[in-house]
């Protein structure tokens, strides 16, 4: 989140009024992430964030905010976007597309224990239960087809270690997706961005998942790859946590266990997860956009998370 379009506290006391959500007493920007332009919106009625959507366009936005209205109508934890008198819910701002939803009850656990990682593994699992059903379909607009386009666009900026991982780790990928196994993967709607920035907790218990425009349809397991390869891991080494693991691990498999092909490939999927994140944090710290409040996350994070996964498999026996 960062704020690439002002907004005028006018503008947004109009939202909030059409919207029957009362009338504006703050407005403030957020900071942090790097996709769409974020704020705080409080009202006399209650707390809400505005978003402006700076690459998503009205046509791919539909998918986007319906499914969170379906994942919260089957008790899933998530921001509920508010609608107009007419039942729309996609608004524009500035002319930028724009959605306003409920802000969600306690913070982000930046710190967590195996406790908190159990929570997510159950609640995801649940939410790919949830969305099995969700009758729109969108792929995963960050996936494999958006890494072999964005790759060479970034590897000017590499040394030449790091340009071998990246081809080498980019033909494994393109290999095992064409892979009988693969294929065999359950999938559906997933986050694709379920950091621990994006999760609320009050406590030990988990209030909700947010955040969810780099959604699509992939596989559910590249969805807890990804999870895992934040959650489950020391971040300033990108060492593997193996107790944090196993507890996302189980709670999720408790709920939806693991396929023969996910258990096949969750070595795999792990890599991926951690390529898809190397690739767009390259994207973003060398090819940057304009915008107030705007911090690029350090791309080698996820070099590091990735030679780990390479070096170090993560087998699915380690949940038995």
């Amino acid at each position: 989140m960062a704020v690439f379009t002002e907004v005028t506290e006018t503008q947004a006391n109009d939202l909030m009024q059409s919207l029957n959500l009362g009338t504006l007493t703050e407005l403030r920007g957020i900071e942090g992430g790097i996709e769409n332009t974020n704020y705080f919106a409080t009202t006399d009625q209650g707390e809400y964030v505005l978003t402006l959507f700076e690459r998503l366009t009205h046509e791919q936005l539909p998918f986007y905010l319906f499914l969170m209205k379906h994942l919260a109508g089957r008790g899933i934890p998530v921001p509920d976007p508010a609608a107009n008198r007419d039942g729309d819910i996609l608004h524009t701002v500035s002319g930028k597309p724009a959605a306003v939803v409920n802000k969600l009850k306690g913070k982000s656990q930046l710190q967590p224990q195996a406790v908190h990682c159990a929570a997510v593994g159950n609640m995801l699992a649940r939410m790919h239960l949830a969305g099995a059903d969700y009758n729109r379909s969108q792929p995963n607009l960050r996936g494999l087809t958006w890494w072999n386009d964005t790759v060479s666009l970034v590897l000017p900026h590499l040394d030449e270690a790091q340009q071998a991982l990246l081809r080498s780790e980019l033909a494994f990928q393109n290999h095992m997706a064409q892979s009988s196994a693969y294929a065999a993967l359950p999938r559906g709607p997933v986050h694709a961005d379920l950091f621990r920035d994006n999760v609320m907790f009050e406590g030990e218990q988990l209030t909700g998942f947010f955040d969810f425009y780099f959604a699509g349809v992939d596989t559910w397991l590249f969805d807890l790859a990804v999870c895992m390869n934040d959650w489950c891991i020391d971040l300033p080494s990108g060492l593997h946590a193996a107790d944090r693991a196993r507890a996302m691990l189980r709670a999720y498999c408790k709920v939806r266990p693991l396929s023969s092909p996910e258990r096949e490939l969750l070595p795999g999927l792990l890599r991926a997860g951690a390529l898809r994140f190397w690739i767009s944090r390259l994207w973003d710290y060398h090819l940057p956009r304009e915008a107030s409040m705007l911090k690029p996350h350090d791309p080698t994070h996820f070099e590091r998370v990735l030679r780990g996964r390479v070096d170090h498999p993560l087998l699915a026996s380690a949940i038995d």
